[in-house]
């Protein structure tokens, strides 16, 4: 048998990835918060650097000057100021700027800038990375959406001081922080604004990643271990000496041992918990397999005798049914077939036919109720009833009607019977017949199709002591035939507990007109067996053929 996972392996497994899954959402906790609370703090910082500036533009007149156009002693003073600013303060840009043309995004100017001392100390002349007023900002210097935010806040004349993120290419990861740069009466014509660099923050969070991944490595293999350790004391070996406690006892029985030598060896378990009650229910199990199997072996022998006493049942049965056809050789003016096939091994159908005496034939088809082995005695005792009475001589509803009485003392059981019985004169094909509750009969007159004959029906023998059975008289000419059969027949059920029913009776009866009387019946069973299909076989299908010829000369 080939092993599945184990129950360590699989702990280890699901540890690791629950491990996994909680390092990932600390992370992602972890990283966001993070983010949230270094980018509020940068944010803070540049509103701090924005405000200094502003300072400076307000000392200098720089909202004047921007009107003017105008670059002066104030103006250089202002970008002192703000090299100033730099020099304090860890920010990447400081600049003014302002619109040519409000209306065009791409009008936006510079109005100064500041340098630190270190940015100055790379370049021989300042003037290579000074801004001044009027030269036009690069197309790439500022993004769509921080030229509309610098826009509105002129337009709105917003004194507020507004920060936002952005993340470029050519810039990286900045906070930009910026508010107007009004003139002496208050208007807006500018904005000064701070560029803080946040790169940082991303090395940072990957720093604290790595962290938080290393640290939950190492809680994963604490755990591991711990749970390894606990689960092989307390959970992998007693489960794994159950089970091969178990597999032991189940390789006994696949040996075909004697129940007596069915021995499971009882893990001890020091626990009281579910594993212990396993062992214990275990245990008790394995108890009642070893009861059962004795009480099986004994079974069995039992069963193998009554099999053996309803083989010889069905064997007798069979054999007192008429079995050998033809059954009258000498005979040409009729031929006649039957068959039945119980349900079970026994059953409560049967069929007879015998000569009356020379001129003179008996047929029978009868139904026990129920199944099995009452129904077969029941049949046997009204079989012999049946035609004991009708050599004697007389018409069928007198044969019946001793049947009945016979039958009607001591059935306790209060089983009945079903049967149609006709006796027919073999030289002029004139007939009696009787049903009792049984099937109505079905005729074929020669060149004809078969036909089902109803008329109405007497009760069941046995039902009731001195019915008196209903006859009638018929007439069967050269090349007619009669085919009767018990209620197996059209109630045979397929998997969809949909009936045969009668219309397919006769449509196979009438699917070759040609066929003779064993033929026929071959026909009825394979169209049965067919509709059936998977279906069990619910009730005995018994079936009867009879065909005239007349007098042959």
């Amino acid at each position: 048998m080939k092993k599945g996972v184990r129950i360590r392996t699989k702990v280890v497994m699901l540890t690791t990835l629950a491990m996994s899954i909680l390092t990932i959402i600390i992370s992602a906790i972890g990283y966001y918060r993070f983010n949230g609370n270094v980018l509020e703090s940068y944010a803070e910082y540049a509103v701090a650097v924005v405000k200094s500036a502003d300072t400076v533009f307000d000392e200098y007149g720089m909202g004047d000057l921007i009107n003017e156009r105008k670059m002066d002693e104030n103006y250089e003073l202002s970008r002192l100021g703000l090299n100033q600013i730099k020099n304090n303060f860890d920010i990447k840009y400081l600049y003014g700027v302002y619109y040519e043309d409000i209306n065009d995004l791409y009008s936006l100017c510079y109005v100064i800038n500041g340098k630190s001392d270190e940015e100055l100390s790379q370049v021989s002349s300042p003037e290579e990375i000074y801004s001044y007023m009027g030269e036009h900002c690069e197309d790439d210097a500022f993004d769509q959406r921080s030229r509309e935010l610098m826009r509105d806040c002129v337009v709105n004349n917003d004194t507020g001081i507004r920060y936002y993120e952005s993340n470029s290419p050519e810039y990286g990861r900045l906070i930009t922080c910026y508010t107007a740069i009004t003139d002496s009466s208050g208007k807006a014509v500018g904005v000064v604004g701070a560029d803080i660099d946040v790169n940082k923050i991303n090395r940072d969070l990957n720093t604290y990643l790595q962290w938080v991944i290393a640290a939950a490595i190492i809680v994963t293999l604490l755990m591991i271990t711990l749970l390894v350790h606990f689960i092989n004391s307390f959970i992998t070996e007693p489960v794994g000496s159950i089970a091969q406690s178990t597999s032991d006892f189940v390789q006994l029985m696949s040996d075909n041992v004697e129940p007596e030598k069915l021995v499971y060896n009882k893990v001890q378990v020091r626990n009281h918990d579910e594993i212990f009650e396993l062992s214990e229910d275990v245990t008790s199990l394995t108890e009642g397999v070893r009861n059962y199997m004795a009480n099986l072996r004994h079974v069995t022998a039992e069963k193998e005798r009554i099999g053996a006493e309803l083989n010889v049942a069905t064997q007798i049965q069979a054999d007192m049914l008429p079995r050998i056809f033809p059954p009258f050789p000498d005979r040409h003016e009729f031929d006649i077939y039957a068959s039945m096939d119980p349900a079970k091994e026994v059953g409560g159908d049967f069929y007879d036919f015998f000569l009356v005496d020379d001129d003179h034939i008996g047929l029978v088809i009868a139904d026990v109720s129920g199944k099995g082995v009452p129904a077969a005695l029941f049949m046997v005792i009204a079989k012999t009833h049946i035609k004991n009475r009708a050599l004697m001589g007389g018409s069928p509803s007198e044969i019946l009607s001793y049947a009945n009485d016979q039958l009607c003392e001591g059935n306790e059981a209060e089983l009945f019977v079903t049967v149609w019985m006709a006796i027919i004169e073999i030289s002029t094909g004139k007939g009696l017949a009787a049903n009792a509750g049984h099937e109505h009969p079905v005729l074929r007159r020669k060149d004809g199709n078969f036909e089902i004959v109803e008329y109405k029906h007497s009760p069941a023998v046995a039902t009731m002591e001195g019915i008196r059975f209903r006859e009638h008289e018929f007439q069967i000419n050269p090349g007619d035939s009669i085919f009767v059969y018990t209620d197996g027949v059209p109630e045979a059920t397929n998997a969809n507990n949909e009936l045969y029913g009668t219309d397919r009776l006769l449509e196979a009866l009438n699917s070759d007109l040609s066929a003779d009387a064993k033929k026929r019946l071959e026909i009825v069973r394979a169209s049965v067996d067919s509709f059936v299909g998977d279906a069990p076989q619910f009730d005995d299908l018994t079936m009867l053929a009879f065909d005239y010829y007349g007098k042959q000369d």
